[in-house]
């Protein structure tokens, strides 16, 4: 549908160029749908479609909203300790719909008439718990569609005086989510059902509950006393219950004398009962009055949901149908429904719609009688209305506006004012957002708006400083019973973090928003591009400088089984919003735009996949692991000082392969010393509380609280040849780089918050393959003397090296001439 229509064009601006929440209404017949699907076909943004009732769904081409965000059908009442008990039954969502979610833009909300208040805000619920985004709606953009004064919401009694505290109404603008939101209402108010002017103005009295008695006396004169419609004109009978329709098709059908029909669906793969676009067994003869239940979707267009016809012949493969007006009869053969759930397309990343059962019938029911409920959406050139029994309000608008012309309506029995009245609340809030309607200029100022807070969400750090910070306080407060390997020092990265990113950031949003300007677009004004390109590749050295590898590396183990989950979340959550924040700012160093920052986040939120953890026996480490030498020595001198008092070989106190592992876990009870291999229940029996005296002092001495697990540096034998793998990882490679730019090693352990072992092991790589220079590292010096002591015979011994060679050589210049020595002998 080309948008010549100003408020369609208007809708569709707001919903593609900005964040505000959108309700789109109008009256019956204002191009509401087209619009939807219209919509489908071109939106750049990532959505979905939904719809409070599974029928509503089928025919939005969407799913319903307690399907999709598995909310359960009793009231909302947040804070009830019913909701709290169940609130985490309710959000077991499955991986791919978290995804789905969590990359989400905007929500569609079709029908929302039917919507309650605690329904939005159960939604709400959801958006913020998964997206982990405290926004309304966890930040998603609701598209609302529907008209008010057509189908209400239900409410029970004993629902309502649930939820009555907390809620002004029953209607969804009365949602609380809502209430904190922006909310932009778009009425479209060229009617497309009806042409004719006269009827359009009633029916707008009607709606708007301003039916004065003259419009009234114009209306009733619809009023026919026992009118009985011939075979041939295609009334259709509008009544309030579904038992009154139901009972007056039953009673034609068995009036006709002609042999009957049955037709039985084919149902395949998922697609319940509540959601039978039709009738699953159709019962027809010939003469029957029937209606298409959908749209013709061949190019020829016979047909629409809602024409009236009537059966004149039933073969073996078809229905032929004869409808008012048609000069020939249309032949209807069965077609196909689908009920859809939403997935995501690994390789492109789109949310894409996945067929999940079909449901395949003839689009035809007995249509002498139909609920006004299920009239909704139809359009009729004929029909008798029975009001009489309307029960809520809407009811008879939503009849009356089903038909073309005024003409074309008959009434079993007059109307009265009262009869068509339209609740207070829906006038009010009508009234409210017709006096404050949107403009040029407003969807300017929103556009410019919504751009600006996207740079804002861009570069804000806060979610990843909580996230850390909450790891960091998990770690630290319980540093007795957790081992951490792969991170020097959590606490010094936020610290790190805090001064060179948030505080940087906090500081950068603040001049952003001086520079902002109210009537220029950020995405077309140089000065703003210019400064977001800076600070995008600002902040990825930042990023790669203290997080590096760094953080796949950080790996925590602890016996506490609740204990280790908690932490393992948090450090998913963590390395998450790293991911994300980094693709985010990425998207920003050549050219900014809404719609790549948001694929781009979207794709990271994809892309991340949690830490897959198994429990596994302890690594085995060499002697050229062990950074804690002292301690090492001390071990050695009690092993050897037991071997020479109980006269046994030093192996039989202890292996030292043994002693090194206890160098390097640093068990603190004999529970951690029980996990080391090698260590037996004799061992414990014997030395057990000895060990562990030893290591505690070794630790308080030297302030050690959390222990640091480094990552294996000796080659393990095998009884086959291990091929070496020659490729560096990110955090060697990054440490090399920043070598070739010219900063020292103890410069880059200072910008990378590592040790300056680490960083000399991972130049040891580099030499070892070939591809750096060792006098880049080792004066010819320093080369000579620790290559004539490697030559002495040491027993594999670095330690023995090292304390030869005095406090004048470190460990790692020590295994960067090893280094030499490999890759000398591999040429």
């Amino acid at each position: 549908m080309s948008f010549t229509n100003h408020e369609l064009q208007l809708a569709n601006e707001f919903v593609q160029s900005t964040g505000c929440n959108i309700f789109l209404t109008g009256k019956a017949g204002t191009g509401k749908t087209t619009f939807l699907h219209s919509l489908q076909k071109n939106m750049a943004k990532r959505m979905i479609i939904t719809a409070p009732t599974g029928v509503a769904a089928i025919n939005a081409g969407g799913v319903t909203l307690h399907s999709f965000f598995q909310l359960p059908f009793g009231p909302f009442v947040p804070g009830s300790e019913t909701y709290e008990s169940n609130k985490h039954r309710q959000f077991r969502f499955s991986k791919e719909k978290k995804q789905i979610i969590q990359s989400l833009d905007l929500l569609v909300i079709d029908e929302i008439s039917m919507v309650r208040a605690d329904l939005l805000d159960a939604v709400d619920a959801a958006l913020r718990r998964l997206r982990r985004n405290n926004q309304p709606f966890g930040g998603v953009q609701l598209l609302m569609i529907g008209d008010l004064h057509q189908l209400s919401p239900v409410a029970k009694r004993d629902d309502w005086q649930l939820i009555q505290q907390y809620y002004e109404s029953v209607y969804f603008f009365s949602s609380n989510a809502l209430d904190l939101s922006e909310l932009v209402t778009i009425e479209l108010k060229h009617i497309y059902r009806q042409s004719d002017v006269s009827f359009i103005k009633l029916l707008n009295r009607v709606r708007d509950n301003r039916l004065d008695e003259p419009f009234l006396k114009n209306l009733n004169q619809r009023y026919i006393q026992d009118f009985t419609p011939g075979k041939d004109q295609g009334y259709i009978t509008l009544t309030t219950h579904n038992r009154n329709a139901d009972s007056m098709n039953q009673s034609k059908l068995a009036s006709l004398s002609k042999k009957e029909h049955h037709f039985k669906a084919q149902i395949s793969g998922d697609f319940p009962e509540h959601i039978f676009p039709t009738q699953a067994f159709l019962k027809l003869k010939e003469g029957s009055q029937v209606m298409f239940v959908r749209n013709d979707q061949s190019s020829e267009k016979l047909y629409y949901n809602g024409k009236i016809g009537r059966v004149i012949k039933i073969s073996d493969k078809y229905i032929y149908v004869i409808c008012p007006g048609d000069p020939k009869e249309i032949v209807v053969e069965p077609v196909i429904w689908e009920n859809i759930k939403y997935t995501l397309n690994k390789e492109n990343k789109e949310i894409e719609e996945d067929i999940i059962g079909k449901f395949e019938q003839y689009p035809l029911k007995l249509a002498w009688a139909i609920t006004i409920h299920k009239s909704q959406g139809l359009t009729f050139d004929k029909a008798i209305i029975d009001a009489r029994a309307a029960f809520a309000h809407g009811q008879v608008y939503v009849a009356l506006s089903r038909c073309k012309t005024l003409e074309g309506i008959v009434l079993s029995s007059p109307l009265s004012s009262k009869g068509i009245e339209t609740d207070q609340a829906i006038n009010n809030f009508s009234k409210a957002t017709s006096q404050n309607p949107p403009s040029e200029n407003r969807l300017n100022a929103d556009r410019i708006k919504y751009q600006q807070q996207l740079l804002f969400d861009c570069f804000d750090f806060q979610p990843l400083h909580n996230c850390l910070g909450y790891l960091t306080r998990l770690l630290m407060g319980n540093a007795r019973v957790v081992q951490v390997s792969g991170i020097a020092d959590i606490s010094q990265m936020e610290k790190t973090i805090t001064k060179d990113i948030f505080v940087v950031s906090e500081n950068f949003k603040r001049q952003l928003n001086t520079i902002f300007a109210d009537n220029n677009l950020p995405e077309s004004d140089p000065v703003i591009l210019e400064r977001i390109s800076k600070a995008s590749i600002w902040f990825q050295e930042k990023f790669a400088v203290i997080f590096g590898n760094s953080i796949q590396k950080l790996h925590i183990e602890t016996d506490n089984t609740e204990l280790r989950k908690k932490i393992n979340n948090a450090l998913d959550n963590f390395k998450k919003e790293v991911a994300v924040k980094l693709a985010g700012i990425q998207s920003c160093e050549r050219v900014f735009s809404p719609s790549g920052y948001l694929r781009a986040v979207a794709n990271a939120q994809i892309d991340f996949l949690p830490e897959k953890r198994k429990k596994s026996p302890l690594q085995d480490y060499g002697e050229s692991d062990v950074e804690h030498p002292e301690l090492f020595q001390t071990l050695k001198d009690w092993r050897s000082k037991k071997a020479k008092d109980k006269g046994l070989a030093h192996f039989q106190v202890l292996h030292q392969r043994v002693l090194i592992q206890i160098v390097i876990y640093l068990p603190e009870n004999m529970m951690d010393l029980k996990k080391i291999s090698g260590v037996g229940k004799k061992t414990i029996k014997n030395y057990g509380e000895e060990l562990v005296e030893i290591v505690l002092a070794y630790r308080k001495k030297n302030g050690i609280e959390t222990v640091v697990i480094p990552e294996p540096k000796n080659i393990p034998e095998k009884s086959t040849p291990v091929k070496k793998d020659t490729s560096p990882s990110e955090t060697k490679q990054t440490s090399f780089d920043y070598f070739n730019k010219g900063l020292t090693i103890a410069k880059i352990a200072e910008e990378r918050s590592l040790a300056i072992s680490t960083i000399e092991t991972h130049l040891s790589f580099f030499v070892e393959i070939g591809k750096l220079d060792i006098n880049k590292l080792l004066s010819p010096e320093k080369q000579e003397t620790i290559k004539k002591e490697l030559a002495i015979d040491h027993n594999n011994s670095l330690t023995k090296v090292k304390n030869t060679l005095g406090n004048d050589y470190s460990y790692g210049e020590i295994r960067m001439m090893i280094a030499l020595q490999k890759y000398l002998a591999s040429k």
